[in-house]
This record gives structure tokens, C-alpha cells and sequence, in this order.
């Protein structure tokens, strides 16, 4: 996540964003329970390990944009889409989105988002993002590296893990309907560059872009909800800002399958922390696209070299990695597209 000059909200939350937001009655789902917990099930917390361990390891450099470390980042990417077999949305081997050293400030190098696409079965126009960034800050004068685990190893690793499960259902004949785009971008650090440039230059037109999940921080716990008693949670930011559908769905899903407790507090327009408009979401949600943060909150280890794979929560991970899949995988097979019924102000 960027990290801003923004003071840590301890108190003084309004009532009506507390822990649990009163839920609403949901759409009626549009798939049968056993084909997409079959397909859930593949989202474990030893493959988010084993992936985690690799991904923000000493040898990735701490994933600074346009380093050399953020280039084995995207070329380790690459090289699991292509062994899963998912394509690129850019046609042939090139899955990188190239944004030139003119498009950033700050003497920051050329870089890449990295795409990869399954195409719907029944309304593929129509596009669902399911995104993490995946640099993180490098490494420090002393040679430290700051591995970035949960920020947002975590989310890539998860968003690895979620396609991986839309494919093994497509190669079952069981969708999706619409198509799913999984969109790691780079810069996010650096300001939200990644996303900015997506969404400047998309690969598909944002007039059919359904929604955006974006998962940023989701493998450890923070100082609200310590204790094995409050443990079983993930933040959600901006559900129902831009699409009452889209707010229903992912309670109806979490209530159905993953029953974790979903916390409100940050989606409170007046939250100081501002945690909507800090991560990649918030550039899809300026085009008026419907999206959802999820987050973990922040803890003594973000932004420092302590962020490493051993203190990642990985039963978490995976709940919450399997939570961003379900929600996905409703939105993209139900009959009618999502609405949108909110506003950004």
C-alpha cells in the first residue's frame, strides 16, 4: 500500500462504521454451492506459502519499480500464468503492459503491469479486475531488503491463486460468463502509477468494466483485532459506494461460504486513514467502476524490512484470498450485470 503522512485512526469512529455493517437481503446466487467451493478449494494456504516464499524472497530485491528486481517480479508472474495456461489479454507471450520512464516523476525507470485473461464464456465483453500490486520499496542504502510480504506479496500471491481456480473451472466447462482480467501493477508505491496508467490506456474498454476487486494487504492480523477471538477478519472498503449489487453480493457470499467478520470501520467517508484513496482501486473508482478493498489494516512491520513471509498468517490468506474468489465468481456469472447506483462524493 502507499504509504502517506497520515495519522493511524484510534478513536472517535461514527457508530454506523463499526465492526459489522447491517446487511442487506442479497441477489439470489447464480451458481450451484458445490461447483464453486469445488473450485475454492484450490485456493490453499501451502500453495500461497510456497508462492509467498519465493515472490518476496531476498532475491526479488524488495520489487522496486523499474529496478531489477521488479523485472524477475514480472517475469515470475509471467511464468505462472504461462504454466497454468492462462493467456495474455495482450495476444502471443507478451503479458507485460509497458509504461514508458516519460509517464513517471521522480527519476523512476520504465516498468510494467503484468496481464492475464480468461475469456467469458456467454458475455466476454463484459470484464471483471481482480488486482494487487506487486512492487513494493527496494532495498535500503545498508543493502536491507524490504521483502514487502504482506505489502502485497500477499495480494499477488492471492490473485495468482484465484485465477488458478477460474481456469481449472473454464477447463471444466463451468464459465466464467463474463471474462476475468488479473492485473498486477507495478508503481503503486510510488503513487498508484500502475493503476493510473492501466485505466489511462486500457486493454478493455472501461464502459465495460463491471468491477474491480483490488487486494492489498491480507496476511496478517492488526492491533484491532488480535487475539484468537477477533482474528477471523478482513477490512472491506468502498463495497457499497458505487453498486448496492456489488455490496450485497459480497456479504451474501461471505455469509454463505467464508463467514469471516467483515469490519466497516475504514469505509467511513470520514475516515482520517483515507484508505480509499490509497490504493489501486481508487482509479477504477474514478471512472465510476464499482470496486472493493480489501485489507488487513496496518501493523509495526509495514513499510519496514520486517515484512517477511514467516509472519504471514496463511489460514487468513487463504480465507480471505477464497472470500475475493466467491464474490468474483458471482458477479461474473449471474444473468444481469451489476448496477451501478452510488456516487464517489
Amino acid at each position: 500500500m502507499k504509504k502517506v503522512a497520515l495519522a493511524l485512526c484510534i478513536g472517535g469512529i461514527m457508530a454506523s462504521c463499526g465492526s459489522v455493517q447491517k446487511k442487506n437481503e442479497a441477489p439470489k446466487s447464480s451458481s450451484k454451492s458445490q461447483d464453486v467451493s469445488t473450485y475454492a478449494s484450490t485456493i490453499t494456504a501451502k500453495e500461497l506459502k510456497d508462492y509467498l516464499y519465493v515472490f518476496a524472497g531476498d532475491d526479488f530485491e524488495g520489487r522496486d519499480t523499474g529496478e531489477a528486481g521488479q523485472k524477475k517480479a514480472a517475469a515470475f508472474l509471467k511464468e505462472q500464468y504461462k504454466r497454468m495456461n492462462i493467456v495474455s489479454p495482450l495476444g502471443g507471450d507478451d503479458y507485460y503492459q509497458e509504461i514508458p520512464e516519460s509517464y513517471f516523476r521522480g527519476g523512476i525507470k520504465a516498468s510494467e503491469n503484468v496481464l492475464a485473461f480468461i475469456e467469458g464464456t456467454e458475455k466476454p465483453e463484459e470484464i471483471i479486475v481482480v488486482s494487487a500490486h506487486y512492487d513494493h520499496v527496494g532495498v535500503d542504502k545498508d543493502g536491507n531488503v524490504y521483502n514487502g510480504a504482506d505489502d502485497d506479496g500477499s495480494g499477488t500471491v492471492s490473485v495468482l491463486e484465484i485465477a488458478q481456480a477460474f481456469a481449472k473451472a473454464k477447463k471444466d466447462g463451468k464459465g466464467p460468463k463474463r471474462s476475468i482480467l488479473f492485473l498486477h501493477v507495478t508503481g503503486e508505491e510510488k503513487g498508484l502509477y500502475g493503476s493510473k496508467f492501466y485505466t489511462e490506456n486500457p486493454v478493455f474498454d472501461l464502459d465495460n468494466t463491471v468491477a474491480n476487486l483490488n487486494i492489498d494487504m491480507v496476511g496478517r492480523v492488526d492491533k484491532n483485532h488480535e487475539g484468537e477471538d477477533k482474528r477471523n477478519y478482513v477490512y472491506l472498503i468502498g463495497s457499497d459506494r458505487l453498486s448496492t449489487d456489488l455490496h450485497k453480493i459480497s456479504e451474501a457470499a461471505n455469509e454463505r461460504y467464508v463467514k469471516m467478520d467483515l469490519d466497516y470501520r475504514y469505509n467511513d467517508r470520514n475516515d482520517p486513514n483515507r484508505f480509499y484513496f490509497r490504493s489501486d482501486h481508487y482509479n477504477f473508482a474514478k471512472h465510476n467502476i464499482p470496486i472493493i478493498f480489501y485489507f488487513n489494516g496496518v501493523h509495526d512491520d509495514y513499510h519496514q524490512i520486517t515484512d517477511t513471509p514467516d509472519k504471514i498468517e496463511y489460514d487468513l490468506l487463504e480465507k480471505r484470498a477464497r472470500l475475493v474468489f466467491y464474490t468474483a465468481w458471482e458477479v461474473a456469472n449471474r444473468a444481469e450485470r451489476i448496477v451501478v447506483d452510488g456516487t464517489n462524493e
